[in-house]
Formats: structure tokens, C-alpha cells, sequence
């Protein structure tokens, strides 16, 4: 019981769980894990001798005092229907989803629930994760959460009313920052000629080093800016567009993305609920 489950293999699950193995935050032995497709828990398995597959969901949390909850919104229900019998009081429920209210997953289960929301920039031990605790935590289970996923990222704790925007930022950042910069190489090469591959290098490498950078907090993103943008300079007249067309542009993401987890939300407390559409 001292193991810990992951239900839920799929991109961010394999993701955690083979971090934190990286990481030896946790031995393969230590942890069980389950999926709705065996096959692929079974893959996950053989690359890392000594992780146990359970045969089920239930059979998981009989094995394992702290569950991560990896798998998606609208299939909470019935997972929550196959372990909830086997669930006790001295159970740890972690989930990793936004849309789902903790209070709401409260009313399903006796444990203690918390939300910690991972990056893809966990793969690499870097980043952060958005910890969120339920009413029933206690300060050893915050404790053995932030320690736990201290290991690949920086856990920063937050409160419900931010977990969208915070959760904008740090899980789905990546993703908005990547389709920018893969515009600025595929418009370089449709202006000038340069080839894909030589642009692609050289913005990746850039990336990196701007990376090291903040983390050696050589610079402020403003002062960084001020620092290649000299008065009168290259830099200062391609900033001129960008200076036009960018500002409002991430207000507009960012209210899509609270609109589409204003309606995920009501969906999902729906189906907990068993309440009609």
C-alpha cells in the first residue's frame, strides 16, 4: 500500500510516471498502473522493468494508498464508478485535470483530494506544476505532493479562481509559444529564402539560450528586450509590427480558452452528478 497508481497511460500519464522514474523519485517496483487499453500499460511496463500493471482499475487502488487520476474529463464518471468501492478514508487522490471541481470530487470519494496540473516541460525535470489541495488535506499529504513532484518541475500552489490562467500559462504556454515560432521560421523561408532546416536551428537555438538567459536571471523578459532593441536600430523596426498586431491578441486567447473551461466544467460536474444535459 505504501505504492503509488496511475490510472491513465496515456501522453501526460506515461509522461509523469516516466519523470519521475527518471528522476528517482520513484522505483518502477513502487509503482502501479492501469489503462483502459491494457496493451498499453503493458508497453509502459516493458520498458521499465518492475512496474506492475493492474488488472483493473479497482485492483489498483487496492495495491496503491496514492491514486493520479490521468485520465479525461467526460471519462471520470465511470472510472469513478469502478474505484470508489475500493476507496478509503486513508486513500490520496491526485488529479491532473482542470474541468474537475475538487468539491465535486469530494462528493464521490472519502479521501483527501488534491489537483496538481503538470507541463510537458516536466519531461525534461523543468517548469512548473499547479498544486491545488481539497478541504480534506492534510499538511503531511501537501507536504509528500510537493516534494513528490519537486523532482521535475518547480510546484507552485494555486487557488481555484487562477487554475485557468495558470494552467493557460505553464501547461498550455508551450503550445501557444511553438505555434508563434513556427511561424516566424515558415515566414523567413517564404521571405528570403533561407532553408526550413537552417531556420528551425537557429530559432530552436535561440530559444535555448534565451532560456539560459532567465534561468541565470541575466535578464528580465523587459530588459532583454531593452538590451537587443538599441534606439534606432534593426530590432526596434521589426518590433513595429509585432507592437501593432500582438497587443489584445493573447486577451482573446484567454478568453476562449475560460469560455471553452466554463463549459467543460458544467459537462463534467453534469455527468458526476448524473444530471441530464
Amino acid at each position: 500500500m505504501n505504492r503509488i497508481g496511475f490510472i491513465g497511460t496515456g501522453s501526460m500519464g506515461s509522461i509523469l510516471i516516466e519523470s519521475l522514474l527518471s528522476a528517482k523519485a520513484l522505483t518502477p517496483g513502487h509503482v502501479i498502473i492501469s489503462n483502459r487499453t491494457p496493451a498499453k500499460a503493458q508497453q509502459l511496463a516493458e520498458k521499465h522493468p518492475g512496474l506492475i500493471v493492474a488488472h483493473s482499475n479497482a485492483g489498483l487502488v487496492k495495491e496503491a494508498a496514492t491514486i493520479v487520476l490521468c485520465v479525461k474529463p467526460l471519462e471520470y464518471s465511470v472510472m469513478l464508478e469502478q474505484i470508489a468501492p475500493a476507496l478509503t478514508p486513508d486513500h490520496l487522490l491526485i488529479t491532473i485535470t482542470s474541468p474537475i471541481e475538487l468539491a465535486d470530487l469530494e462528493s464521490q470519494v472519502p479521501c483527501a483530494v488534491a489537483r496538481v496540473v503538470p507541463s510537458i516541460t516536466n519531461a525534461v525535470m523543468s517548469g512548473v506544476s499547479l498544486c491545488e489541495f481539497g478541504s480534506r488535506i492534510q499538511e503531511e499529504q501537501r507536504h509528500f505532493i510537493r516534494s513528490l513532484f519537486a523532482h521535475i518541475s518547480s510546484p507552485v500552489e494555486i487557488s481555484e479562481p487562477f487554475l485557468r490562467i495558470t494552467s493557460d500559462i505553464v501547461s498550455c504556454g508551450p503550445a501557444f509559444i511553438s505555434y508563434i515560432l513556427q511561424q516566424m521560421i515558415q515566414e523567413a523561408v517564404e521571405e528570403t529564402g533561407i532553408s526550413a532546416e537552417a531556420a528551425t536551428y537557429m530559432t530552436t537555438q535561440m530559444l535555448i539560450g534565451m532560456a539560459d538567459l532567465l534561468r541565470e536571471e541575466a535578464f528580465t523578459l523587459p530588459t532583454l528586450q531593452k538590451r537587443v532593441c538599441v534606439p534606432g536600430g534593426i530590432t526596434g523596426e521589426g518590433l513595429i509590427p509585432l507592437q501593432e498586431g500582438i497587443p489584445g491578441l493573447f486577451a482573446q486567447v484567454f478568453r476562449r480558452t475560460q469560455a471553452k473551461f466554463a463549459e467543460d466544467k458544467e459537462l463534467v460536474a453534469r455527468k458526476l452528478n448524473n444530471q441530464p444535459h
